[in-house]
């Protein structure tokens, strides 16, 4: 390989600011998961028994997942129309809104139905911002950097998936351990939804100074130069550039799958059949995210060395191999081997996500990347990460057995395989080419 062109002036900057939104629109969009079982339930649905209240609170929190796809289309849309930068600003500024926003909401006792509705409108706003959020994010680094360390600086924004995870739990730990339930119930459950007013101020002070994408504005200039009436990035994606989009979303498959079978539906294996604490498996998470959050960049820069599809393939195959282990370890009830199968799954997990947003950055032209990169990102969304803790849970709960959980997965992970093997290796690729320039999908 040849040596790295050296980080062009200001582009630490790009880099940082991207993981630094990102980190904050995922605190916020994790924040409204946890609070969901805790607050959401007894706050905002309270005529309905417990468990009734907290699968209501948990279908506000699918319709994040729904709103996704929407918002990747519409941002998608004028981000390769209007450039990268605003509309990563304009994404910030709605998801902290609307978290602040939830902070502020009358509850059921207060104002009766509205609570629970005015809830569900911010949690599609939140939906919405966070599915323009991933592909702004990652595109403004790779089009910032150089070829040759794409992998390693556009994994940094994946990085704020489990930075946001962390710093959420780590905040609700903190007001759990100095608040008593009662106060924490009556206001203190608002404190992290309005610190998120003062994370989005810095996160905006960041982003504003970071410069326009290169690539984009380079390509913006050969369109008006040429003048060509250019077809609307959407149609432009849907009609051509259809077969990219289902890789990238057969690729999320194994990945988004992954994620929340071994974060958020190890919760519910830990306590009902196990009957272990939910503490037991949130403790574990943690453990395991500080993990995933160093090794997303290691992978990100392997995928530099050898490959976004070998070092992708490491993680489909991988996941679907250790899945078999995984349950074993979890049924020891063993703290250290629960952390074990947790921060190796999520390793595993790394190796698909570190070089993630390099290879989908890399599989469009410049002027319908955003679109095409959002569409199949958040598409495979709802198929994926919304669906997972429910069919893994009814799984559970018709078989009683942890088995078909780990051939549920090693299905997705045969689509994943599928997918990456029917693509082209983008290791390298230039992002300078436009819709036209662009190259065939098929190996």
């Amino acid at each position: 390989m040849t040596n790295a062109a050296p980080p062009k002036p200001g582009f630490a900057k790009v880099v940082i600011g991207s993981l630094i939104g990102t980190t904050i629109e995922w605190y916020d969009f994790f924040l409204y998961g946890s609070a969901a079982a805790i607050v959401f339930n007894k706050l905002f649905f309270p005529t309905a028994d417990a468990l009734t209240g907290t699968l209501l609170a948990f279908l506000t929190y699918a319709i994040g997942f729904l709103a996704r796809p929407l918002g990747g289309l519409v941002f998608g849309h004028f981000g390769d129309k209007l450039g990268r930068k605003k509309l990563l600003v304009l994404s910030l500024v709605l998801m902290g809104g609307a978290t602040f926003a939830m902070g502020l909401l009358p509850t059921y006792a207060a104002i009766g139905v509205g609570a629970p509705l005015l809830l569900t409108f911010l949690r599609l706003v939140q939906g919405f911002a966070l599915g323009g959020e991933w592909g702004g994010a990652v595109l403004i680094v790779s089009e910032h950097g150089s070829a040759e360390r794409r992998g390693f600086w556009a994994s940094w924004p994946q990085a704020g998936v489990p930075m946001g995870n962390l710093l959420a739990t780590a905040v609700l730990a903190i007001l759990a351990a100095v608040q008593s339930d009662a106060t924490f119930l009556s206001w203190g459950w608002r404190v992290p939804f309005l610190l998120s007013g003062v994370l989005v101020l810095v996160g905006l002070w960041i982003r504003l100074s970071v410069s326009e994408s290169p690539v984009f504005l380079e390509a913006q200039a050969k369109a008006e130069k040429v003048k060509v009436p250019e077809k609307p990035p959407i149609v432009a994606v849907l009609r051509d550039h259809w077969r990219e989009v289902l890789v990238a979303m057969g690729a999320r498959m194994a990945e988004n799958v992954s994620y929340y079978v071994i974060t958020a539906f190890i919760l519910v294996y830990i306590t009902t059949s196990l009957g272990l604490p939910r503490s037991t498996g949130l403790n574990a998470v943690l453990i395991a995210s500080v993990a995933h959050l160093v090794t997303i960049p290691l992978w990100g820069a392997l995928s530099d060395k050898i490959g976004r599809r070998t070092t992708y393939l490491i993680g489909a195959v991988g996941i679907g191999a250790w899945m078999f282990p995984f349950f074993s370890l979890l049924d020891s009830k063993s703290f250290g081997q629960i952390v074990l199968a947790v921060t190796v799954g999520l390793v595993l997990h790394g190796a698909m996500y570190g070089p993630q947003a390099a290879f989908f950055s890399e599989l469009f032209g410049t002027k319908v990347r955003y679109s095409g990169a959002s569409i199949g990102y958040q598409l495979a969304s709802i198929a994926a990460g919304a669906l997972a803790p429910i069919i893994a849970t009814a799984l559970l709960r018709d078989f009683k057995s942890s088995f078909p959980i780990v051939l549920y997965v090693l299905a997705m992970c045969v689509l994943t395989v599928i997918a990456i093997l029917a693509s082209r290796e983008t290791k390298g690729s230039s992002l300078d080419r436009t819709d036209a320039e662009r190259t065939s999908v098929s190996a």
